[in-house]
């Protein structure tokens, strides 16, 4: 039995985790060790979660959990905890929807005091060490807390409070709605309302407060534009991808998308990047990019990509997690000791004119970038310095240098590039190098979706991403799938949930449509299989974010509703949706419908809060676009056009040119029969298109842009 009266943090997969390791604090890991000795000591576990790049873990780490007096508390009259969200994203999802019940909103770090049976009793997020601004001291509040929990009367009601709060976890987590017939055709228009209702129609995105990137509701704009011709919709779509790939949200030096912006205007970010964030936006900028001709969106997904490539790529081909948002900061960039010794939020992006000048060593180079992105002296940030966003188009400019619009561009190109190559001089914000199943379906998808426009090279990225996540976290014999993967460490200590099954799956299907090759879309049927297996309840018709027969937990949650990521009962439905086509007598569909159904009233009365599902329910209701080609690989210029084109609900399907090696496929696929999606779809004269919709087919076509104008007919 390990010692749980030191701090066991040392030896953790996570970074995040050893960030803590040299705490006072005896924090323990998630184990049955430390759920035990407080069991067995009787006290309250206290339960910290966060994450490698949360700004206000770090603050309270500094603050508090360094703090020698405040450790004695924790260490002699609780169980303190350390949990990394991204590695359980079930005891995250499961406590943090009690603070949000509780308190009304709800974050990292998140605190929660539990019984040693688990059932939580006091609940927030950060605690300072003194009293402030309504606040209670965090030492003060554990003192209390304790001495409630040796007083018999006071720890009869904190029992009796944890027993209404684990009831009302399982009323928001557990339970199934009464089933609903799956919404119909209405409801990308009422999504679509509901989101021009939500939009800040002066700065771009939705509400008048803090702006968080809400992919989702893009998406769904996207499909209400195309299916009801509504011109708000488009400029909806427009003036937020608009704000985010132009302002500060965006890295306009490094490419990539930071966390969120912390004002209406979209100026400032909270600067971390997290993998998801790039995979879900890349997507929603080339969905932007089809359906409006921008070119700017097109840019910025092409250089996020190339940001996940240089930056969060393992050798091998996996994806990391996070860049924290703090990092060193510059020599000679402030005479002030930042509050983190000298670690400061943003340190790494920001710049002064003077830095601009000093790199460039051209004045009018320097007005130039100063002008165009708005570095000013007064700056927009801590220190005066800038996060840089645009400030003036090229044709302005132009004008206002006297120069054409062409050598502006060559300019600016000239000064990022040099620019970047100086940022790159400065200390790097820490990397969460754990590869997670679920993120890297994330982003494999996005790689694939990039393929389609801008070659293959992002294909080949995709392929060596599920490759990796194939021999570190899949077990084929088994059909289980793990969640993490870190170097040095046991990457089955944490098994996958959902949305590893869900995301991955995802991933792998986009990359056979980017490629055409079947083992992309065998691994995608076989997590589709597990999947299935192991999350499904056939008895109440949903899937749960846990597997069956795993941890026993005081609740099993589901996840419907989108938060930093799709839902992965969204994103599941779609997925088994998609498969059907492939693997007709499996029963994918009948899951899915079921799924749907079990949440149709959620998604009907808000569907923006339920995207990924919605989206999901538009591809049961409407049906898919299905785009078959038939030839050996995709044919020269079709991928390309397919990838500047606009296609809700898109499935390719690609197959061999003749039936007789689609047999090939068939046995390697382990399908019995050749699904109506390749059936009778041989190629014609070369390679063959056929592209079907809401049950009618073109005829084959071996011009891709013929069979694509079929469906504006």
């Amino acid at each position: 039995m390990p010692d749980t009266e030191t701090n066991r943090l040392a030896d953790a997969a996570s970074p995040y985790l050893r960030q803590h390791a040299d705490n006072p604090v005896h924090w323990q890991p998630w184990d049955d060790a430390a759920l035990e000795a407080a069991r067995e000591r009787d006290v309250p576990i206290f339960l910290s979660v966060g994450y490698s790049a949360c700004h206000w873990c770090h603050v309270m780490a500094e603050e508090s959990f360094a703090d020698e007096a405040t450790a004695d508390v924790l260490n002699e009259r609780f169980v303190p905890i350390k949990v990394d969200r991204e590695e359980r994203p079930d005891l995250d999802q499961l406590y943090l929807t009690i603070c949000q019940l509780v308190r009304g909103n709800a974050g990292w770090p998140l605190s929660v005091w539990l019984t040693p049976d688990l059932k939580p009793f006091f609940v927030g997020t950060y605690f300072p060490p003194e009293p402030r601004r309504g606040m209670p001291a965090f030492r003060d509040l554990l003192t209390d807390i304790a001495d409630s929990w040796d007083d018999p009367d006071d720890r009869e009601g904190m029992e009796q409070r944890a027993e209404q709060w684990t009831r009302a976890i399982e009323d928001e987590l557990e339970d199934v709605p009464t089933p609903d017939d799956v919404p119909g055709s209405d409801l990308l228009s009422d999504a679509g309302a509901a989101a021009v209702r939500a939009a800040d129609r002066e700065h771009g995105g939705f509400g008048t407060g803090q702006k968080f990137p809400q992919p989702g509701r893009l998406h769904l704009l996207a499909r209400a534009s195309d299916a009801t011709d509504r011109e708000v919709y488009r400029e909806v779509l427009d003036e937020t991808l608009a704000a985010m790939a132009s302002r500060g949200l965006y890295d306009h030096l490094g490419g990539g998308f930071h966390r969120y912006c912390v004002d209406r205007e979209w100026t400032v970010p909270h600067f971390e990047k997290m993998l998801y964030d790039q995979a879900e936006l890349t997507r929603t900028m080339l969905a932007g990019y089809r359906l409006t001709g921008t070119e700017r969106y097109a840019t910025a997904a092409r250089e996020t990509l190339d940001f996940v490539g240089r930056e969060l790529t393992h050798p091998d081909g996996g994806f990391y997690s996070t860049l924290d948002a703090e990092s060193e900061v510059p020599a000679g960039a402030s005479d002030d000791t930042a509050d983190h010794g000298n670690r400061e939020e943003g340190a790494f992006y920001v710049w002064t004119p003077e830095q601009v000048h000093a790199v460039l060593d051209d004045e009018e180079l320097a007005d130039l970038f100063c002008t165009r992105y708005g570095v000013t002296d007064s700056g927009n940030f801590e220190r005066g310095t800038t996060v840089l966003g645009l400030s003036q188009s090229v044709e302005t400019l132009a004008e206002e240098f006297d120069r054409s619009p062409e050598e502006v561009g060559e300019g600016l190109a000239t000064a990022r590039e040099r620019l970047f190559d100086a940022r790159e001089e400065r200390p790097r914000p820490p990397r969460d190098d754990k590869v997670l199943a679920g993120w890297n379906g994330l982003m494999a998808w996005a790689f694939a979706d990039g393929a389609l426009t801008f070659g293959e090279r992002f294909a080949d990225t995709a392929a060596d991403a599920l490759g990796f996540v194939r021999e570190q976290l899949w077990d084929a014999e088994s059909g289980t799938l793990s969640r993490r993967y870190a170097a040095g460490h046991d990457g089955t200590a944490v098994p996958g949930y959902l949305e590893d099954y869900a995301f991955l799956g995802r991933g792998a299907l986009a990359t056979y449509e980017a490629t055409g090759d079947p083992d992309h879309l065998g691994f995608a049927l076989d997590l589709a299989r597990a999947l299935v297996e192991r999350f499904y309840d056939a008895e109440r018709g949903t899937l749960y974010f846990t597997p069956s027969g795993g941890e026993s937990l005081v609740a099993r949650p589901q996840e419907v509703s989108d938060h930093a990521t799709p839902s992965s009962s969204g994103v599941a439905v779609s997925l088994l949706l998609a498969l059907d086509s492939f693997a007709p007598g499996e029963g994918f569909a009948d899951v899915a419908e079921a799924t749907l159904e079990a949440n149709a009233r959620r998604v009907r009365s808000n569907p923006l809060q339920h995207s990924a599902l919605a989206l999901a329910a538009d591809d049961y209701t409407s049906g898919h676009v299905e785009l078959t080609v038939a030839a050996d690989g995709w044919p020269e210029g079709w991928r390309e056009r397919i990838g500047r084109t606009y296609l809700p609900r898109r499935l390719l399907a690609l197959r061999p040119a003749t039936d007789a090696a689609l047999d090939d496929w068939l046995t390697q696929l382990g399908v019995a029969e050749t699904p109506p999606i390749w059936a009778g779809r041989e190629a014609s004269d070369g390679p063959t298109a056929y592209l079907c919709e809401s049950f009618a087919c073109s005829p084959p076509q071996t011009d891709l842009g013929d069979a694509l104008a079929w469906r504006e007919q």
